[in-house]
C-alpha cells in the first residue's frame, strides 16, 4: 500500500511574497476547502505574519458576510465543504480524519476501499437523509465542527439544527464553524 505524504502549508514568508494565486489557493484550500471568494479576499489582504493571522482575517471577513459577498458568493464558500458522510473520493485528506477515517485509510488511493473507523452503515444511511433533509430546507450544505466527535454523535446535532434553526442562523453557523475547523487543521498541520 502506498501511503502519501501528510499535507503541509509552505511558509507563510512564501505565501506573503513569491506565492502565485494558485500557489495560494493550494495553501488556503488546505485550511478552507476550495472557496474562491475567500482566496480572492486574503490573497489581496497579504502580508500575513502568521497562518494565524490569516484565518482572523478570515472570520472578519465572514463575520459580515452580506457586507462582503453575494448571496451566491456566500454559498459557494459554505458549499465548499464535504457533507458529513460523503464519499471517500470527495473528501480532501484533512477532511477523511475529521469525518472518521483512520489515517492509514486516509492515505489509501482513491479507488481502495476505506472504512470509516466508528460509523456502521445505519449512520451513513441516516447522515445520507439527514444532508438532504437540510439541503432541501436550507438551499445548502450542513457544516460543523466535528472536533473529533464520531459521526454517529452528529445525527443529534444535525436533526436539531434542521428543526429549530432559520437560513441566516445556519449560515452564520457554518461560517463560524468553517473558520473553527482551519483552526484546528493548522493547529493538526504544527504551524503557527
Amino acid at each position: 500500500m502506498t501511503h502519501a505524504a501528510p499535507p503541509t502549508l509552505p511558509s507563510i514568508d512564501f505565501i506573503n511574497t513569491q506565492a502565485t494565486l494558485q500557489d495560494f489557493s493550494e495553501a488556503v484550500t488546505l485550511l478552507f476547502e476550495p472557496a474562491p471568494p475567500i482566496v480572492k479576499h486574503l490573497y489581496a489582504k497579504r502580508p500575513y505574519p502568521t497562518y494565524s493571522a490569516l484565518i482572523d482575517e478570515t472570520s472578519d471577513f465572514l463575520a459580515t458576510p452580506d457586507k462582503n459577498l453575494t448571496l451566491e458568493e456566500q454559498l459557494d464558500v459554505i458549499n465548499a465543504h464535504p457533507r458529513i458522510g460523503a464519499a471517500k473520493a470527495n473528501l480532501s485528506a484533512l477532511s477523511l480524519i475529521e469525518q472518521g477515517y483512520t489515517p492509514a485509510d486516509a492515505a489509501k488511493k482513491v479507488d481502495e476501499t476505506a472504512t470509516p473507523s466508528t460509523d456502521d452503515a445505519v449512520t451513513q444511511a441516516t447522515l445520507k437523509r439527514l444532508n438532504e433533509e437540510y439541503e432541501a430546507k436550507y438551499g445548502f450544505k450542513f457544516v460543523v465542527f466535528v472536533n473529533g466527535r464520531p459521526r454517529s454523535v452528529i445525527i443529534p446535532v444535525m436533526e436539531e439544527r434542521i428543526a429549530n434553526s432559520t437560513k441566516e442562523q445556519e449560515m452564520k453557523t457554518a461560517m463560524t464553524d468553517m473558520v473553527l475547523i482551519a483552526r484546528d487543521r493548522l493547529k493538526k498541520l504544527n504551524v503557527a
